[in-house]
């Protein structure tokens, strides 16, 4: 706002058209520099005046508006000072401060311009409120130099209890407050007139040069220097379309033009106005970059078609091109194409070039390497042998080698013990720790005759080593990257994300560095007394802290790297860039994270070895075996982690699943022990022919039905989406209410059944629920004993096959017949649509209450049905009953089955 700087102009007005006018005339000066007057000399400078609003024409019928307007009690009001010039030129205005004044006049509303006149008067500090910046009414308040601001102003000065803030341009809004734009490529000067004029109206402010206080360069080509600045300084480049969008917005409460959601719909996108082709690239490659060319903006065209702009070559394949190139053509190489995508912004070519193979400039460099000297052959040749015995020694395996080669003899400790001669010690770690490139201590002679207890020792350290490094590839070229500030393009992965996939890597990375410097020591210093388990022990309560967290949740590291580059183009490019480096050695970033996972069984195994090459007398030995059991506590520790947490992902996918879930069902002592898609047969726990599926954890059933709408998809704070929910709750069951588990017959009408006999504590007879399974994957009698055996193991009962029983389908009047034909889904839907059309048009709705009372008192009327005597249907019934237990079990059946009601199933059963 204006109170931020001293505006120094030679005009009373100043252009809102031309931004280069305004640049010129104005300056701005920090306010540590402004001269601080004390209030007796304000008062001398600036006659009293009172502040007033004008409410114009169609702005004085607004309700909400004046009543934001009477709880504005202050208003910004500058304080000018005339400086005289030379004779011949208009006195120049200084605004030397801003100051907060009170409104104590109320507002005036005025309906015609000829009304202006007898407001306009210097004894008040006017601000006229226009609601539209395009008519004769405002064109008139802008030529006489008046204060105008827009409704949005008086509603979000209200809102937030701010002064009405002083603008030298007339402001409707505060959609680009603090934005600082600048313009290129713009030829027609009636739109870049249009545009600017915009930008001031929602308080943006305009710049003639680019500088590193620009926020945002609005473009209307790819060319240019200003172009290629922005893109070396990460400023975002948007389209004119964005202006237009957000003034289209401009009466929106809170509405800002540089918030990520909004804004980004309107960047230029990286190949805007590129044309490309592809040479060199397999064809499933090639497809996979002409969509992401189409994604990102551009065109693509066959190879050699002369409106091409760039043609992206695979550097490492081919050595010549197929024809000479136009001097328009920028033929690249892909790292351009995928750093494009990465900066979310066309890269430079200058810097990505492609050069022949037989370039002069090449021939020159591979001429400098070359070995010409006249003993030439004598030593490639030896540098080839020393090179495949390094590559042998540094080989990372879990199983040493049981035969070494005589030449190893030959080799020093310090080409042994050098990490540079590994061909992971090639990068370039930056921040890494001291301990990754620390120079190994290569001054201890070879022992005279190297143990087999030396040598396992050494290839412990070696692989260890190589591993840090790799952990070093992973943080150095991966994780540091995404996690920078100011990044170009803004933040590739969200931090969830990055959490997500690297977990506690760096933790990892710490706890081997120490190792590796131990065991390095320990080899340089070598004595067969040494012990090396000590190492292991030293670290064993820091591997247990580290390891889970990361082994646990590889699976969804890994699927979350799939799916952001998958849906994110420039993680997929920056994926692209970093694997392509040597240090990565051609593996994918999956591929090296789960080194993790693989290490420590490798290092249990190579101290198993080292523990057989180590006498019986070394101290040693006992302290491998200790260290080797340590170990395997970390590997039993991280696989019961991982079943928990296995377990827990199971639980929240049910809850997510399903809809009104209850929030209890999350329990750390809780697991999902079978999944299983049914129909319902019977009223309960739903209508006859709805899809349930039954969820049995070891402690209780979760009973839901398939939805009959589903809602869209949800999206969570961090942007992440999940599929709708499929299903909906019913009811959450404890299995000691099930007290029966039938086993229905199979007949030509009934097929796959099976019914629960249920005791809801709130009831006082049972309650029959029918399902029939829908799948053959798992068995019926499969399905009941394992759901017996957990009832069982609930309520603390060894017999579990006593709860089953086997009964025909007529006594329960059961039936799968028709469940699946055309007119049992037409009379399910007409049953649904009627229950609809019943509750919207009834008007007098019987309580639940109202109706149970109802029913028990006609229950109670006709006898207690406890204790009435069996009828001859029920005899009938209990006939047909035959059961896998003893005669005991089925008189307590009979009696079961004979308190069985037919009773609404209430779904707030606890």
């Amino acid at each position: 706002m204006a109170e931020n700087s001293v505006l120094t102009s030679t005009t009373g007005r100043t252009s809102l058209a031309d931004s280069s006018i305004f640049d010129s005339k104005v300056t701005e000066i920090s306010k540590e520099n402004l001269l601080i007057e004390s209030t007796s000399y304000v008062e001398e400078e600036m006659p009293q005046i009172e502040t007033r609003v004008i409410l114009v024409q169609e702005a004085g019928k607004q309700e909400e508006l004046i009543k934001a307007l009477k709880t504005v009690k202050i208003m910004e009001v500058p304080v000018i000072k005339i400086k005289e010039s030379c004779p011949g030129k208009s006195d120049e205005k200084l605004i030397k401060s801003v100051i907060n004044m009170d409104i104590k006049v109320g507002f005036v509303k005025m309906e015609s311009v000829e009304e202006f006149e007898g407001l306009d008067s210097p004894e008040f500090e006017n601000v006229f409120v226009v609601m539209d910046f395009q008519d004769s009414v405002f064109n008139d308040l802008y030529k006489a130099d008046c204060r105008v601001i827009g409704p949005p102003i008086v509603l979000n000065c209200s809102q937030k209890g701010e002064p009405l803030p002083f603008s030298c341009r007339p402001l409707y809004c505060t959609s680009m407050m603090n934005l600082v734009l600048c313009f290129t490529g713009f030829r027609k000067k009636e739109e870049l007139v249009r545009l600017v004029t915009l930008v001031h109206h929602m308080g943006g402010v305009i710049r003639k040069d680019f500088n590193s206080k620009v926020t945002h360069l609005v473009a209307n080509c790819t060319q240019g220097e200003k172009f290629r600045v922005a893109v070396s300084l990460g400023t975002p480049i948007m389209k004119p379309e964005w202006i237009y969008k957000a003034w289209e917005r401009r009466n929106e409460q809170d509405f800002c033009a540089a918030v990520d959601d909004f804004r980004n719909e309107f960047k230029v996108p990286p190949f805007q106005d590129c044309i490309l082709s592809f040479l060199g690239f397999s064809d499933e490659e090639k497809t996979n970059m002409e969509e992401m060319t189409e994604m990102q903006g551009g065109k693509y065209l066959p190879l050699g078609d002369e409106r091409c702009t760039h043609l992206v070559v695979e550097e490492n394949i081919v050595k010549d091109l197929p024809f000479e190139p136009s001097k328009k053509l920028y033929v690249v190489k892909q790292e351009w194409f995928w750093g494009s995508i990465q900066m979310d912004a066309r890269a430079g070519e200058t810097m990505y070039l492609y050069e022949k193979a037989n370039t002069p400039e090449l021939k020159k460099s591979v001429s400098m390497l070359s070995l010409n000297t006249p003993n030439s052959n004598r030593k490639r040749r030896r540098l080839k042998e020393t090179l495949a015995q390094l590559s042998r020694e540094t080989d990372v395996s879990p199983f040493p080698p049981r035969k070494r080669p005589s030449a190893e003899h030959s080799l020093s400790i310090g080409s042994l013990l050098d990490i540079s001669n590994t061909p992971e010690s090639s990068i370039n770690y930056g921040d890494t720790p001291k301990s990754c490139t620390k120079s190994s201590k290569n001054s201890t002679p070879v022992p005279s005759k190297q143990s087999a207890r030396w040598q396992v020792a050494k290839e412990l350290y070696q692989t260890e080593s190589n591993y840090v490094n790799i952990l070093a590839t992973i943080i150095q070229l991966f994780q540091v990257p995404l996690e920078e500030e100011g990044q170009c393009g803004g933040r590739i992965l969200a931090p969830e994300e990055i959490k997500t996939i690297f977990g506690s890597i760096p933790d990892i990375f710490d706890v081997h560095t120490k190792i590796k410097d131990d065991l390095e020591d320990l080899i340089v210093n070598w004595d067969e007394s040494k012990s090396i388990g000590d190492i292991f022990l030293k670290y064993s309560k820091d591997l247990v802290k580290t390891y889970p967290p990361f082994v646990n949740f590889f699976e969804m590291s890994k699927e979350t790297i799939i799916k952001c580059e998958k849906q994110k183009p420039r993680f997929h490019a920056f994926l692209k860039i970093n694997q392509a480096k040597p240090e990565c050695g051609r593996q994918s970033l999956v591929e090296l994270l789960i080194r993790p996972v693989q290490r420590l069984p490798s290092v249990a195994l190579l101290l198993n070895d080292l523990k057989k090459h180590t006498a019986d007398e070394n101290p040693d030995k006992s302290t491998l075996e200790k260290a080797i059991g340590s170990l395997k506590e970390v590997m039993m520790h991280i696989n019961e982690d991982k079943r928990k947490t296995e377990a827990q992902k199971q639980i929240f996918d049910v809850v997510y699943e399903v809809d009104g879930c209850p929030a209890n069902l999350l329990s750390s002592h809780r697991s999902l022990i079978q999944r299983v898609e049914t129909i319902s047969l019977g009223e309960h726990p739903c209508d006859r022919g709805e899809q349930v599926t039954l969820f049995l954890f070891n402690d209780c059933l979760e009973i839901a039905r398939k939805r009959h709408k589903v809602i869209g998809t949800f999206r969570s704070p961090h942007g992440q989406t999940r599929p709708p929910a499929s299903l909906k709750h019913i009811h959450l069951m404890p299995l000691s209410q099930i007290k029966k588990v039938l086993d229905i017959r199979e007949t030509e009408d009934c097929h796959n059944a099976f019914a629960l006999l249920v005791r809801p504590p709130t009831e006082q007879a049972n309650v029959l629920l029918s399902f029939q399974m829908t799948s053959d994957e798992l068995p019926k009698e499969n399905w009941l004993k394992m759901l017996c055996r957990h009832v069982a193991n609930t309520i603390c009962k060894a017999d579990a096959e006593n709860l089953i029983y086997t009964a025909d389908p007529e006594s329960f009047e059961v039936n799968t017949k028709d469940m699946d034909s055309t007119l049992s889904r037409a009379s399910r839907a007409i049953k649904k649509t009627s229950k609809k059309v019943t509750r919207a048009f009834s008007f007098s709705k019987t309580p639940k209450r109202a109706l149970r009372r109802a029913l028990m008192t006609s229950h109670g009327s006709h006898g207690s049905v406890e204790g009435r005597s069996p009828s001859s249907n029920d005899k009938h019934v209990m006939s047909r009953l035959s059961s896998t237990s003893s005669l005991a079990g089925n008189s307590w059946m009979i009696n079961e089955i004979m308190n069985v009601r037919r009773i609404p199933w209430r779904k707030d059963i606890s």
